[in-house]
Formats: C-alpha cells, structure tokens, sequence
C-alpha cells in the first residue's frame, strides 16, 4: 500500500524526471482552487447529497426543473472560472513534451483554458448542450439567455456555490420553472455530460486506453477514484505494469495501487513544473513511424 508523501518529500518530481510519457488523469481536486466545490471528503465520502442521477432527470420534469432552475443560478460561476496553478502545471507538463494525455473527469474545460490540446473530456463538458431526441448540440451559454427569458423571476436569487454548476437553492417552489425543449424538434435538454448513472460512451474509453497503452506512468491529480470510470484506468494500469502515483489530500480507492500518494493542494504539489530550474530534463518522446 502507498504512503502519503509530504510537501518535503521529492518522490513526485523524480517520479515525473524518471518517465517519458506520463498519463494524467485528473478529478475534481483539481478544480477546487478555481471556486469550483468538490463532492468527497478526504475520506472520500460525500459531502453533500449525491447529483441527480440520469434515469431521474430523464424521467421526471420536477427534476428537470430543479435541476435547470439550480443551473440557471451556478452556471454564471462556471463559465466565470479561471485555471489555477494546478491547471497551468499540467499544461506545462504538455509542453514539455511529456504528458501522453491528459484524461480528465472534470466537466469545466479549465485545462483546455490553461492550454492543454492533448485532453479527453471522459465525463463531456459542462458547456455544451444536448437534445435527448435528436442529438442536435448547442452552447450552455445560449441556452442560458433562454432560461433567463422563460424564467425572469429568477434572476437575482442568493443561491450558495455547488459543484459542477449546480447551486443550493433550497425552499422554492420548482413547479413554475419553465425547461426550454429542442428547438430542433421539441426534445429533452439535457447537459453534454455524463451523469451518474449513464455510461462513458464507449469510443471515448477506449480512445482513453489506447493512450494508457502507450504511456510509461500515470499520474492522478485531486481525483479519490470513488467513481468506477476513473477507477478502471488504474485498474488498466496496474495490468500493463504501469507506475501509478497519486496527488490527492484524501484516501483513494486504489491506495494499493500506488507506488505513493502526495497529500497536498495539487497547485502545490504540481508547483514544481511552473519552475524553469527545477523541471525535469526533457527528451522528447520518439515518434512513432
């Protein structure tokens, strides 16, 4: 089992030196710095009532409209949030040439904000729209100015901050929320995200492994690897005999797994990367005839 490394400790630097091509999957962790909550304690249990699952939101308009009611409130903070240290150290990973992918579970698009290009959004992105009928997308910034003209009421509640746009508005009365439908074909409205309960597609996996296949360590940022999606690539990992190491203030379901785990902000841990003395030497990875 690993043990947690300390801000003193080096094992990551030598960790990130000693491998050409690094696998990053990142999680929630990652995003905290930027305002956005995370949903686990560092025990890794919730901290909140779990989201809305997708058969519920598919099955039932109340939930369709709490859920878009919240999300009228907390989107302004997502499309508002800007990459913090950890995001930028990642991205400088890339530009080091040393980062085979950047595999993310988080749906706010802050490393692709940071200037990471080589990124898989396994959980999709927040600010994208779907019709459950006619798969025709959209932008969750035009679908906003939509809500706000069905719903004018609306405007200006207090809600607290809650993870991946969501927002705590407890008290309302949800039944008088207008949900806009498709303008295609009057179909659900549904966030390009995957929600608990609803699946990874499948080509973006496999996309995924195919990169793991090729990768010499994998590297887990701010993610407690609760969820089975993330999880799996460990898994994958361990079975290619790939090294895994961790940066997460809290437990991980895959501790056992991992040559160690840093306990420390990822901003801080990753800090090194932003320093031009202290990165790693780069030999650019071979390329492939």
């Amino acid at each position: 089992m690993a043990q947690a490394a300390g801000m003193g400790d080096t094992r990551l630097q030598d960790f990130i030196a000693a491998h050409r091509r690094v696998f990053v999957l990142t999680g929630a962790g990652c995003s905290t710095a930027s305002g956005i909550p995370d949903y686990r304690d560092e025990q890794g249990a919730w901290k909140r009532t779990p989201p809305v699952t997708y058969q519920a939101f598919v099955g039932d308009l109340a939930t369709r409209q709490r859920y878009w009611a919240r999300s009228l409130l907390g989107w302004p903070r997502i499309a508002a949030a800007q990459p913090n240290p950890a995001h930028r150290a990642l991205s400088a990973l890339e530009e080091q040439g040393r980062c085979e992918l950047l595999l993310t579970q988080n749906v706010d698009g802050l490393h692709q904000a940071a200037g990471s290009t080589s990124v898989i959004d396994l959980h999709g992105r927040l600010d994208g729209v779907i019709c459950l009928a006619c798969a025709a997308t959209s932008s969750r910034a035009e679908l906003q100015q939509r809500l706000l003209q069905d719903n004018p009421d609306w405007i200006g509640l207090e809600a607290g901050t809650a993870p991946d746009g969501d927002a705590d508005l407890d008290g309302k009365d949800f039944s008088l929320f207008q949900v806009p439908a498709c303008e295609r074909c009057d179909g659900v409205l549904k966030p390009d995200v995957v929600f608990f309960g609803e699946n990874v597609p499948r080509a973006r996996v496999e996309r995924a492994m195919a990169h793991l296949g090729r990768a010499d360590a994998m590297l887990v940022v701010g993610s407690s690897l609760m969820v089975y999606s993330g999880l799996r690539f460990v898994h994958a990992a361990t079975r290619l005999g790939v090294p895994v190491a961790a940066v997460s203030l809290g437990r991980t379901r895959a501790d056992d797994l991992l040559q160690f785990r840093m306990a420390a902000p990822c901003g801080d841990a990753l800090a090194f990367l932003l320093q031009d003395t202290c990165r790693p030497a780069i030999t650019p990875p071979a390329v492939a005839g």
